[in-house]
């Protein structure tokens, strides 16, 4: 079993006298140990003093890197990884949320509904149209499947009665604390129970509906017409909740919750993140709220992997957020093992944010990981595979700096680790909060 980090951290604190010693090269020569140390600590000199750095052998339980470990630093989206993981710890791999059609009403026997349809949202941020999903994702939720199902296990053939889109999943809060709530591009959709591509008008038009339960009831409409089911000219179709007693007809699952963790983090999808944090404040916690996910999520990193980092989103887009490099990596030491949440990283040089940086090096396919990106904000942090296999969790987190001067200064790091080579080292472990490595 790995010692925890939390261990070995008050271990090397009691050893701090020996935290800036220096290892002499045998036969001259500088150990493995010796040049990872100088090309991170090259690194985090050319990135400022508002950089922080850790490295741990996942294999050995060793700590090969620490500087300004235990320092707070804005995260930007490395926050993801705080309600990603607890999305997985809580609903598991195989959970999907669903976007459900009830009825009020009675089915005749020729097939026409007499009543009212509700369609109401539960969180989904892949439901939308076919066309959209295909652009974008090409395993969300689609209107046309969920009207498909309707038609399966009802047999309905014609409606008599009303359309009413509800979205009160969720509270009618548009985007996070870092946008005051309101409705924002950065945010990269509109946040609703019942979000329609998006809360876009459009593929092309990137506009934000303005009523977004209505809209995708007016969706609902059409693709219920589209399948020719007969529906009246002047249906009445609104806003509105779902009443209690109303029957369930039928339903649309979003892909399973390990596909939407991937299509999280592999393309730091600010949208995805929000909507995951209220769904997990919907089911877990006192609402689907922001704030209601970001306390089941407080509690469950603490509770999981004792750690306290302060955040009031999901997503990372607030400037109130703080995580320190060493909050991170306890986080990924213990998630090492779950293979949805490393696969749901993107990998160096092959997918998602990291598909340019480091290809054709040793990291390339080596190193996996979550980008973190505001302005005068660059991080990386996630798993590389050292040259003699061993598993290495690490976080550089660096504020205060242009995200295109630090990339290839990340870019480096990463390399460095994937050149590492445990055989031809003696590590001299550092405190976590130190500003010397060996």
């Amino acid at each position: 079993m790995r010692m925890s980090i939390r261990r070995l951290s008050t271990i090397f604190a009691c050893a701090a006298a020996l935290a800036t010693a220096t290892v002499p090269a045998t036969a001259g020569a500088a150990t493995s140990q010796q040049r990872l140390s100088r090309a991170l600590t090259n690194g985090l000199n050319a990135a400022g003093r508002a950089s922080g750095a850790y490295v741990f052998d996942l294999t050995t339980g060793k700590v090969l890197f620490s500087v300004r470990a235990s320092v707070g630093r804005l995260p930007a989206s490395v926050e993801k990884l705080y309600t990603t993981s607890t999305a997985l710890l809580r609903y598991g791999p195989g959970a999907s949320l669903e976007t459900r059609v009830y009825g009020v009403g009675a089915m005749s026997s020729n097939g026409t509904f007499d009543g009212t349809l509700y369609l109401r949202g539960g969180g989904d941020p892949t439901f939308g149209a076919q066309g959209f999903d295909r652009y974008y994702y090409g395993t969300g939720a689609t209107i046309q499947r969920l009207v498909a199902n309707l038609i399966r296990d009802t047999g309905i053939k014609s409606l008599s009665g009303s359309i009413v889109g509800d979205e009160s999943y969720f509270d009618s809060l548009r985007g996070t604390a870092a946008t005051d709530f309101e409705s924002s591009s950065y945010v990269e959709g509109l946040l609703s129970g019942l979000a329609y591509d998006r809360g876009f008008t459009s593929v092309s038009e990137q506009a934000f509906q303005p009523h977004p339960a209505l809209f995708a009831a007016q969706q609902f409409e059409a693709a219920l017409r589209a399948a020719d089911v007969k529906i009246p000219a002047r249906t009445s179709v609104y806003a509105g909740d779902t009443p209690p007693g109303s029957k369930q007809l039928t339903d649309v699952a979003s892909p399973r919750m390990s596909t939407l963790l991937r299509l999280t983090n592999t393309p730091s999808d600010n949208f995805f993140a929000e909507m995951l944090i209220k769904d997990i404040g919907a089911q877990f916690g006192g609402g689907g709220t922001t704030a209601d996910g970001v306390a089941v999520v407080r509690a469950q990193i603490a509770h999981s992997f004792d750690i306290h980092p302060q955040f009031d989103d999901g997503s990372g887009l607030s400037y109130n957020d703080h995580s320190s490099p060493v909050e991170v990596v306890t986080l990924l030491e213990h998630m090492a093992d779950n293979a949805p949440f490393v696969d749901s990283l993107a990998v160096a040089g092959k997918t998602g944010t990291l598909v340019d940086e480091m290809r054709g090096t040793s990291a390339q396919g080596r190193c996996r990981g979550k980008t973190g990106t505001l302005a005068a904000v660059s991080n990386l942090v996630g798993y590389c595979t050292a040259r003699d296999g061993d598993e290495l969790a690490f976080a550089f987190l660096m504020n205060g700096i242009n995200p295109d001067y630090a990339h290839p200064i990340q870019d480096q790091m990463a390399v460095a680790l994937s050149q590492y080579d445990a055989s031809d080292a003696t590590p001299v472990p550092s405190s976590p909060s130190g500003a010397t490595a060996p």
